[in-house]
């Protein structure tokens, strides 16, 4: 059987050219060696497989070639660039510190640095993950590193630069190796694929990319598992079935579910993520993740931040355009509440599934993509001609409810009326102002006046309660509100003259406040704008329940008042 070589080894770069991601840094050393500015300790330093230790391989073969070409590269044909390639090199020494990190190792390193070269210029140590490194070690290897013998070139590599001590930092020319992008890793996946003729989708190869989160080996070594489960052609399919990521479909099926409002749908979604064996914590992640894309695609110039495969890109274009900014953003502020609270939920499933259903709940989710209903001003009923009830919308004000589920009648007018301004959506906010309050009388005045030319149509105390059944409906979010119209049943009296009783005042200023939208909705659903609302605090006072302790101690004195004398009997003390 042949050896099989991993990928991580067998496309590791041999020259500063071929280094995937870190131009900045290889330019800067290729201009060293050239202008001979070499420093005696060079320490480079970031996350995992981002190519610190080629580069200082890359670097040590280099320095020691014998014809270095005019782009400062080694030759690969001298005798030292012979050695180093069959790691038979005695100039390039490699020292791994994680079990090597005791004082004795560091004299014995610098007993050999006392020999110099008998074939090249440098003898160069490359010491991998110097951080393990003792505190007694590193204090002997100070002097040693700060003033090496001319041919001494250190070159320390680490994962933590925060654990090396600053006297040894000092003492370093310090290179802060960044992570490989995604487009640089999915570029360098599609040279490997063509090499060992593997067939790749490019959205398969960013996928991987992706998880490599940034490590160019991790992401070889995930293309070796790939190619060994799904052979000589790499689908997306694939790779999202042996890497157990959630798909991109997902996403966009949930996000579509929300923008349309459908809260059955997002909830049957979610719980076949859970099936599937995904975790909460994961679609949180990548859910805000999509939004953050979707939010990117709003703008031309910010497009370039996705990093994603073409086509991917042009759903996250398609569903950009069917949301709205303000929805976005607040769907990743609730998204991001989650996450933050995710942890410590007992029901964490309940707690991401009311989190879905606040987005799907959102005012101006969609964006206004049918034409305002027109509202028409009112006329004289006669028999050809039906009615259309007024409004003038007040900022900050609630305003009547048009019912738009009643089919338009046909008039006989042959010139159509002038439509008015579309009414603006309810403000939430009770604020009025002094202007605001005389416009709204003004308005109650001139309606009272044109009653008698307005619809009555007779209806049934069914019909009634139905209507304001109906009303409830509506508003049974809002908890104050709701209380106030459900403690009590409304009375139906003569003169189509409607009497709700309320408990406090509280209740009152409330009812006054909405009584013009409940007014408008009645009418409206009836037919009947003589339907007048009376609202009456209750004067039945009621029963207060004992919620504090020192509210049950006395309502049960009063029903045994031999509790008292217990407690005076036995000295005792209550904790209120």
């Amino acid at each position: 059987m042949e050896n099989f070589i991993v990928s991580a080894r067998k496309y590791r770069p041999q020259t500063f050219d071929t280094v995937v991601g870190q131009s900045s840094i290889t330019n800067t050393l290729k201009n060293a060696i050239r202008n001979e500015h070499l420093a005696q300790a060079f320490l480079f330093c970031g996350p995992r497989g981002v190519g610190k230790t080629t580069c200082a391989r890359i670097l040590a073969k280099t320095i020691n070639c014998e014809n270095v070409s005019e782009n400062i590269e080694a030759c690969n044909e001298c005798e030292s660039c012979v050695s180093f390639n069959q790691s038979a090199s005695f100039n390039i020494h490699e020292l791994d510190a994680a079990s090597n990190n005791s004082v004795d190792d560091i004299r014995n390193l610098v007993d050999q640095v006392r020999i110099p070269p008998q074939v090249g210029r440098y003898k160069v140590y490359i010491i991998d993950e110097v951080h393990m490194l003792s505190q007694q070690a590193f204090n002997a290897f100070l002097k040693t590193l700060e003033e090496p013998p001319p041919y001494a070139k250190f070159i320390l590599a680490t994962t933590e630069k925060h654990k090396i001590i600053p006297t040894i930092l000092s003492r370093c020319q310090i290179y802060d190796f960044k992570r490989i992008t995604v487009e640089d890793i999915a570029l360098h996946l599609a040279n490997v694929a063509r090499q060992e003729s593997v067939d790749a989708e490019a959205d398969a190869l960013h996928i991987i990319a992706q998880k490599a989160d940034g490590a160019l080996r991790d992401a070889l070594s995930i293309f070796d598992q790939i190619v060994s489960s799904g052979g000589k052609k790499i689908t997306y399919k694939n790779v999202v079935e042996n890497l157990n990521v959630l798909d991109y479909d997902y996403f966009f099926k949930i996000t579509e579910s929300i923008i349309a409002g459908d809260i059955v749908n997002t909830l049957l979604i979610i719980n076949d993520i859970f099936d599937n064996g995904f975790d909460g914590q994961h679609f949180i992640l990548g859910f805000g993740d999509h939004l953050r894309n979707l939010l990117v695609c709003k703008d031309k110039a910010t497009i370039s931040l996705l990093e994603v495969g073409e086509k991917i890109k042009n759903r996250y274009l398609e569903q950009s355009s069917a949301s709205s900014l303000q929805f976005l953003i607040k769907a990743l502020d609730i998204n991001n509440k989650c996450d933050i609270h995710y942890k410590d939920s007992n029901n964490k499933k309940l707690h991401l599934e009311l989190a879905l259903m606040q987005m799907s709940s959102m005012e101006g989710v969609m964006e206004m993509k049918e034409p305002v209903a027109v509202i028409q001003p009112p006329k004289p009923k006669t028999k050809e001609t039906s009615y259309q009830p007024t409004t003038t919308p007040q900022v900050n004000e609630p305003v009547p409810v048009i019912n738009e589920t009643a089919k338009p009648k046909t008039t006989t007018s042959e010139t159509p009326p002038t439509p008015v301004a579309a009414a603006k959506p309810v403000s939430r906010s009770r604020t009025i102002s002094i202007k605001k309050s005389q416009e709204v009388k003004k308005e109650d005045d001139s309606t009272e006046e044109d009653l008698g030319r307005r619809p009555a149509d007779s209806f049934t105390a069914e019909d009634f309660t139905a209507v304001w059944g109906r009303y409830v409906e509506k508003h049974k979010n809002d908890a104050l509100f709701y209380v106030a119209l459900t403690k009590n049943k409304p009375v139906l009296k003569d003169n189509f003259i409607i009497e709700h009783k309320v408990d406090n005042k509280v209740q009152e200023t409330d009812m006054a406040n909405r009584k013009q939208d409940l007014l408008s909705f009645i009418r409206n659903e009836l037919n009947n704008w003589q339907v007048q609302l009376n609202v009456v605090v209750s004067k039945t006072p009621s029963v207060d329940k004992p919620y504090t302790s020192r509210d049950k101690y006395e309502s049960m004195l009063k029903k045994n008042p031999a509790l008292g004398k217990l407690k005076s009997q036995l000295n005792l003390d209550i904790d209120f």
